[in-house]
């Protein structure tokens, strides 16, 4: 998922919220359109942000035990990045 639906959805938003004034089509008011469009886009963008910067931790601690009785610990921490979402 890129950047470009986001961006271009503010885009056309902040066009139609700031470059008309109070003009309506039928009952619909194009600058009240135009900050709809901004916040669907600014929340687009959120989402695709937060998908992309999510990876898997996996934390794995083992404890040993020699013969004289000492325990050792270690721990493995690994990342990885979520599966694709299912293709439609």
């Amino acid at each position: 998922m890129g950047f470009g639906g986001p961006i271009g959805l503010i885009v056309v938003g902040l066009i139609l919220a700031l470059a008309f004034n109070q003009q309506q089509v039928g009952p619909l008011e194009v600058t009240t359109l135009g900050w709809i469009l901004v916040l669907a886009g600014a929340l687009w963008l959120v989402l695709t942000l937060i998908q992309q910067n999510t990876k898997r931790q996996h934390t794995t601690t083992a404890t040993t035990t020699d013969a004289q009785g000492r325990q050792a610990s270690t721990q493995r921490t690994t990342e990885s990045d979520p599966p694709p979402p299912p293709a439609v």
